[in-house]
């Protein structure tokens, strides 16, 4: 027979209770009682069984996040911010890949969820009133990542400042045709994409400048995508000096575009971008950069905070005391080669 909890709780002085509460990291536990129920478990080579932790704590241990897409960098980067808070805690991922913001989609129904996870995690996806009343009846806990909804936590960046730093940044280097690079058509639901263009549009009228339609292009935020609206920015009869690329990725397309055509970044046509991407610095790229793994961090540790708050033979939703505000991160400019005062002021 292998060793058992009851033989865990027997050589450490306490209930089994205890000892699962205590080797699974919840809270009402004492540290000198923790401490000593984990040395106990050590010296008997005590492995929590799964299946038997879950049957018992009635939850399911697994965690849904909820994206519009899986592939791509940012999305991928705050993943792993996710991902190493919950493997702390020895929870399963479960991911729930929706598509395109812009497309038509509905957060995975509220049936699908209850009976396979114990908390939700939403990255990045336009959240319509109702939505967000669907999932915060669940009573399942959920936490937000660069969108904001009533009596749900969030943490995000300030999309319109660091649209507005990226741009003011070209300004002060003396560019005054400063073209942009969006993600789709405005009007946008997608938070993020409409944010930075407020922030262009404001850093352009603090030098009395108005957006010029002329000057706008589409990346759908791919490097490809970015490639082909620098080209059709480079066909325009006045091309512009610089260029506000509102993801790194579209900025490397557009990098892509400037070297085709024998071009320098900086030198002939300046690119700043926003993300922070890890090959940002390989190509010299100009970005404001967000603390990416920390969005996905912070938004496991406050939904984990919630699971543990909230009752396991919990019958329908639950008042939880969550944040009256997002938790808003920090950005900055990182200036690198490819930005550089207009060849021609």
């Amino acid at each position: 027979m292998g060793i058992t909890i009851r033989d865990v709780a027997a050589a450490a002085g306490v209930s089994t209770a205890t000892v699962s509460r205590a080797l699974r990291g919840l809270p009402h536990v004492d540290d000198e009682t923790r401490d000593r129920v984990r040395r106990v478990a050590q010296e008997l080579d005590y492995v929590v069984t799964p299946s038997a932790s879950r049957l018992a704590s009635g939850r399911t241990g697994s965690v849904a996040v909820v994206t519009p897409f899986l592939s791509r960098w940012f999305f991928a980067t705050v993943l792993s911010g996710v991902e190493q808070v919950l493997r702390g805690r020895d929870l399963d991922l479960l991911l729930f890949a929706v598509g395109d913001p812009t497309e038509e989609h509905r957060i995975p129904p509220e049936r699908r969820l209850r009976s396979r996870v114990d908390g939700i995690i939403v990255i990045s996806l336009p959240i319509e009133e109702d939505e967000a009343a669907a999932l915060l009846t669940t009573g399942l806990p959920t936490s937000l990542i660069g969108v904001q909804a009533p009596r749900t936590p969030s943490v995000l960046i300030d999309d319109v400042a660091a649209g507005e730093r990226a741009v003011t940044h070209l300004v002060e280097l003396g560019h005054r045709r400063i073209g942009v690079i969006g993600g789709r058509p405005m009007p946008s639901a997608f938070a993020p994409e409409h944010d930075r263009y407020e922030g262009y549009r404001r850093a352009l009228a603090a030098v009395g400048r108005e957006p010029d339609p002329m000057l706008e292009a589409f990346g759908y935020f791919t490097v490809a995508g970015g490639e082909a609206a620098m080209q059709a920015l480079l066909s325009n009869p006045d091309p512009p000096t610089a260029v506000f690329a509102m993801s790194d990725e579209m900025a490397f397309g557009a990098i892509r575009a400037l070297t085709a055509r024998g071009l320098r970044p900086g030198a002939d046509v300046s690119v700043v971008g926003v993300d922070g991407h890890d090959l940002g610095d390989v190509v010299g790229l100009t970005t404001v950069a967000q603390p990416v793994p920390d969005l996905g961090r912070i938004a496991a540790e406050t939904l984990l905070m919630q699971m543990d708050r909230r009752p396991v033979d919990l019958a329908g939703p639950v008042a939880l005391s969550v944040p009256a505000r997002p938790r808003v991160l920090p950005t900055r400019l990182v200036v690198r080669s490819s930005t550089a005062p207009p060849p021609h002021p």
